[in-house]
């Protein structure tokens, strides 16, 4: 039985978009057939009525055969069977046989319905507001600024359509994936994209040091037992010099999709020596989280600086009413020293001697002596000793946090501020009961003396393992596409994923009415501060970062002093990066 989250043994109920878009299908049902009663129009094959049931059929994820549609169309079955044949001549279906025979075929809205339908979605809002059938929050992005007679907006990303052929990959396709809400929201639609993809799914959760162990165990196997592994992004390194993924640039020129939609960095992420070995499927900017509403009432202005976070967290900090003045990851190992090496970043310092370059590091082409480690610096020792006393006006378990304890701390009202990954702003923004609930700011890291503004990148893409039948390439790399599309991207996003790499789905109104923070991430992008390098995809990162997760942990126990550790951590990389031969 697959592990992880996902195996429940109970049917989960599949929500395959926003409420909005089910609300226009029911107020379309209900225009169409008040025309039917009240006015003496002649409707032909009533196309209306079998467009509204394929889409129904396509967002809930349920097969419709030709005696389905016909039935649902309301006329006589030749009649409706030669209505669906004019819909499929004009593009509009799609015919995909079930069986080998091909005698059996299952209907689908084609890619043009899908994208027809939305702008119609959209139309069909302007018309509900403008008439007052519908109420919208007052401070809601419209889904719609254009004139209702003029074109319909672009930037509006419609549902993924089926593929016009199923995959040729036997009965399922097999997924390797991590245990977070964009997995998660990706299994919830398990029904969906086994529609579109035409086979059963098949997948595995993991936590993050399990997955990665679990995809360099599979590339030791003479053929992978995953068609699909997900991996963290600073791994591609390791993964790609060990030889365990395949290399995509062959496909990508093989009309492999639109990359220039990708945030850059997330690509770059997903590259080792300048070779495409990962497409990215969520991207999420490790942040600062606060409560505007408590800074307001205490006179603070946003941090954007060290020292000011510091007085931030001591001013907001009241153990005795339960509020700690931030929370982070502070837990031993892979936690913290995620936060070292990012809040490093912050401070101006690479954890090794990149290239420098305007904005930042070149955490692409590192080689030789830009490998050698680089905790003996000035911004190393300020980092450490902002960990010390951040951590006097942290929750009493800071030393045993990690990811998500840090974000439902801050989601429950615990904390005024944490370091958090955008990708969990879900516990608050779609949460109405939280006390940070549209009453939170975001911001980049907070600078040290050396630094910059920056909003360290992390997420993951998916890959191909390169011990993969070759027979099931092609047709594995089209649902990788199809997984990492716009369309699937939005759909993540509907069913509580905040985090997604491509600018187009940022861009979508109906996305960006779901939390501010997608326009606040939207705008760091833009303005070129989400950035990669302070975890540079080099085949020693995991290693690096567990090392100074430990040595960090020491210090911030109480065990040992700044110097001695950051001299340990310096030696312990140091070592290994010679090992490893690199210098």
């Amino acid at each position: 039985m697959p592990e992880g989250p996902y195996e429940t043994g109970q049917e989960e109920r599949f929500q395959a978009a926003p409420s909005e878009m089910h609300a226009v299908l029911d107020a379309a049902e209900q225009l169409e057939s008040a025309a039917e009663r009240a006015l003496p129009l002649k409707h032909g094959y009533r196309e209306m009525r079998m467009v509204i049931y394929l889409m129904r059929c396509h967002l809930a994820g349920r097969l419709v055969t030709s005696a389905a549609l016909a039935a649902a169309s309301g006329m006589a079955f030749a009649t409706a069977m030669r209505g669906i044949n004019d819909m499929w001549k004009r593009g509009l279906i799609v015919k995909r046989a079930r069986t080998a025979t091909g005698r059996s075929f299952s209907l689908h809205p084609s890619a043009d319905l899908l994208a027809r339908w939305q702008d119609y979605a959209v139309r069909m809002r302007e018309v509900l507001t403008t008439n007052d059938l519908i109420d919208t929050d007052e401070d809601e992005e419209p889904a719609s600024a254009v004139a209702l007679s003029g074109p319909p907006p672009p930037r509006v990303v419609p549902p993924p359509a089926v593929l016009e052929t199923k995959l040729a990959l036997g009965k399922s396709i097999r997924f390797l994936v991590h245990a977070d809400p964009t997995f998660t929201a990706m299994n919830a639609l398990r029904k969906q994209f086994e529609m579109i993809f035409g086979v059963e799914i098949r997948s595995r959760a993991l936590s993050i040091d399990r997955l990665r162990a679990e995809v360099i165990d599979n590339g030791r196997l003479k053929r992978s037992k995953y068609d699909i592994v997900a991996c963290d992004l600073p791994w591609f390194g390791e993964m790609a010099q060990r030889g365990l993924l395949l290399p995509l640039d062959d496909l990508i020129g093989d009309g492999g999709g639109d990359l220039a939609d990708f945030h850059p960095e997330a690509l770059a992420s997903s590259r080792y020596m300048g070779v495409q070995y990962g497409v990215p499927i969520m991207t999420t900017a490790e942040i600062l989280v606060y409560r505007k509403d408590l800074f307001a009432d205490a006179g603070l202005k946003p941090p954007a600086t060290a020292s000011e976070m510091l007085a931030a967290a001591r001013a907001l900090h009241r153990p005795e009413a339960g509020l700690s003045g931030i929370a982070w990851n502070g837990g031993r190992g892979t936690p913290i020293g995620h936060t070292f090496i990012m809040i490093l970043g912050a401070f101006g310092q690479a954890v090794v001697d990149l290239r420098r370059r305007q904005r930042g590091y070149d955490a692409e082409h590192v080689r030789g002596e830009q490998m050698r480690p680089m905790f003996l610096t000035g911004a190393a020792r300020e980092t450490a000793e902002y960990l010390m006393e951040l951590k006097d006006y942290s929750p009493p378990n800071i030393l045993e946090m990690a990811w998500y304890d840090r974000a439902i701390t801050y989601a429950q009202g615990k904390a005024a501020c944490a370091y958090s990954h955008s990708l969990l702003a879900s516990l608050f923004e779609l949460n109405e009961t939280s006390p940070a609930f549209r009453r939170t700011g975001y911001l980049p890291h907070p600078v040290g003396p050396r630094g910059r503004p920056i909003a360290p990148l992390g997420g993951y893409a998916l890959a191909i393992p390169a011990n993969l039948d070759p027979g099931r390439v092609d047709d594995v790399w089209v649902a990788l596409q199809s997984l990492t599309s716009p369309s699937a991207a939005k759909l993540y996003a509907t069913n509580g994923s905040l985090a997604f790499p491509r600018f187009s789905v940022g861009a979508d109104p109906e996305v960006r009415a779901m939390s501010p923070m997608i326009a606040a991430v939207e705008e760091m992008a833009q303005n070129g501060l989400l950035q990669m390098w302070p975890r540079p995809p080099i085949p020693e990162i995991s290693e690096i970062i567990a090392i100074t997760g430990e040595e960090i942990h020491d210090l911030l126990s109480g065990d040992r002093s700044v110097e001695p550790v950051l001299a340990n951590i310096q030696n312990r990389v140091d070592a290994l990066m010679r090992a490893n031969g690199h210098y």
